[in-house]
């Protein structure tokens, strides 16, 4: 079997693989072990892979993804914990006296409740959140929710450049290493867009106050009153589980494990197996509340592990070598090299940061970054273009645009919180996502992250 016809059939079984999740016909584990597992089939038909060189790869895979499934795992467990014991509900209320009837102020304080929302790298628990807790003020302020969600977005596409997050962890996974080296990378770029995310959200306030929002607005004489019963019954529903009395306690136990993460003194789950172990014992004492606990946050913890185990297959078949053998993506990247323009090759990383927006309408996150990122580092290698610049451009560019994608099941979930279509979602944030996405990459360019 020749290496253009292996190249093929990379790339029809990665086609399937994307067809498959467009069309929600399955699952992402699913899909990631069935399709590359026919491509395991036809290759050891076809005598260009014996059944024990699939083992040694699918081995290989598991091998750069368990770490990352460990990660996701604690990191999910504990973030839960500290929203059922009440952490960022504190966190949020104090802030929220600060704002009191200011429009931007109330712009600035929904980037910041995302930004601290999205520490768990979830965009579900986030938008469920930062959406419930904004959207009665929005309403009562006269402000549009559709402003709340591109300003949401916006903040939470920086805070998922976050170690633990689903994006990087993707990336880290494809690329060999420890999602908190990517991270360290990346770290700039998310200081700087953490600031950009707020300076978005003062523009946004602006935008609303000139339209008329506020208590005193114009708009204020066509809006009737609105109850705060919404946020009383949300209140009412984990007031069993908070825990006021050990706030200070679990912000310094949080501290202590950021910190212990930024360190990089142990892999980067560690930190959290030490956190959950802590705050379960200490906030839910008892065998039969800790099994409560963990069985509430182990539904999106187990469907994230999942998703990575399968991309083991995927990874391990598509992307691993064994001596002697070209793998399926150096033959996928050495067919495409093979027809790409130079001058495309040589500017990759930059190509992919403009395009990354766009496509992002189109690719969910596993098939982006498990399917595409490999093709396209395979691609940049045969132009000189090393892997790290490429998966920053995918990473940082396409984070920003990860929630107004209509694949990702959480953008879902945000529209419908806040009652906005999902045309309309993407219609309002589109531009300012992409603008957004590109100035990042601009700064990536000028801190030296990402060469041109």
């Amino acid at each position: 079997m020749s290496e253009v016809v292996v190249g093929l059939l990379g790339f029809a079984c990665i086609v399937a693989i994307v067809v498959t999740l467009f069309k929600s016909k399955t699952l992402p584990s699913i899909a990631f072990i069935v399709f590359p597992m026919i491509l395991a089939l036809i290759l050891v038909l076809g005598g260009y892979y014996s059944w024990e060189n699939i083992g040694k790869l699918i081995k290989s895979g598991f091998s750069s993804t368990g770490p990352t499934a460990a990660l996701f795992v604690f990191s999910v467990l504990y973030f839960g914990i500290m929203t059922d014991a009440g952490m960022f509900d504190v966190i949020i209320g104090k802030l929220m006296l600060l704002v009191k009837d200011n429009v931007i102020g109330v712009c600035v304080m929904t980037a910041i409740i995302a930004l601290i929302g999205h520490l768990d790298g979830g965009g579900a628990s986030t938008f469920c959140i930062v959406v419930p807790a904004m959207l009665p003020v929005y309403k009562k302020m006269h402000m549009r929710p559709s402003t709340l969600l591109r300003i949401a977005v916006i903040s939470m596409g920086v805070l998922n450049l976050m170690p633990w997050a689903g994006p990087t962890m993707r990336a880290a996974t494809v690329l060999g290493i420890e999602a908190s080296s990517l991270w360290q990378t990346l770290l700039p770029i998310q200081a700087c867009g953490i600031v950009l995310a707020l300076v978005v959200a003062v523009l946004n306030g602006i935008i609303e106050q000139k339209r008329g929002a506020g208590l005193n607005g114009r708009l204020a004489k066509e809006a009737g009153a609105h109850s705060a019963e919404e946020e009383a019954a949300a209140s009412e529903e984990n007031k069993d589980l908070a825990r006021p009395k050990l706030f200070i306690f679990n912000i310094i136990l949080t501290i202590a494990v950021i910190a212990l993460l930024i360190k990089d003194i142990f892999p980067s789950y560690v930190p959290f197996m030490i956190g959950v172990a802590v705050a379960i014992l200490v906030n839910y004492p008892g065998a039969k509340m800790q099994k409560k606990i963990i069985n509430m946050h182990s539904g999106p913890a187990l469907m994230m592990c999942s998703t990575l185990m399968g991309a083991a297959v995927l990874m391990g078949i598509l992307v691993k070598d064994i001596e002697g053998v070209t793998s399926v993506i150096t033959c996928m990247s050495n067919l495409i090299s093979s027809i790409l323009p130079s001058a495309l090759g040589q500017h990759l990383p930059l190509v992919i940061g403009i395009l990354s927006v766009p496509l992002a309408l189109a690719f969910d996150t596993d098939s982006y970054f498990y399917g595409m990122l490999p093709v396209m580092i395979g691609i940049g290698e045969g132009f000189g273009v090393s892997a790290m610049p490429i998966a920053v451009a995918m990473v940082v560019c396409r984070n920003c645009a990860t929630f107004i994608s209509p694949m990702v099941p959480a953008t879902l979930l945000g529209v419908g919180l806040a009652d906005v279509d999902i045309k309309d979602h993407i219609k309002n944030s589109f531009l300012w996502v992409w603008g957004f996405s590109i100035i990042c990459m601009l700064i990536a360019i000028v801190l030296g992250i990402m060469p041109l």
